[in-house]
């Protein structure tokens, strides 16, 4: 297990649903409000990058069908960027 550090955006049709969800999910979750929705901070365990992702936008669809997540992971060293489920770009962290 790997813990990944997150850095993301979350956008929905119903913020006030997916509030908890962000706090339940991520460990040390730093949650704040934006014009578009959430800016979230903080860590999850897990295999790799793919699979944190998919498992917090899949726990946030559950409670709001129509949310979006666009997310940064950081561990062992590499950056992993998502839209949604969609991987978007790697690369080396800084100072990784």
């Amino acid at each position: 297990m790997t813990q990944f550090s997150l850095i993301g955006d979350v956008s929905s049709d119903n913020l006030a649903a997916v509030r908890p969800v962000l706090t339940g999910v991520i460990e040390d979750a730093t949650v704040t409000q934006t014009s578009d929705g959430w800016h979230v901070v903080g860590t999850l365990d897990g295999a790799d990058a793919r699979e944190v992702n998919r498992r917090l936008l899949s726990a946030l669809r559950r409670a709001e069908r129509r949310t979006r997540l666009r997310a940064e992971w950081t561990g062992d060293g590499v950056v992993h960027r998502f839209f949604d489920y969609v991987p978007k770009s790697t690369r080396p962290a800084p100072g990784g």
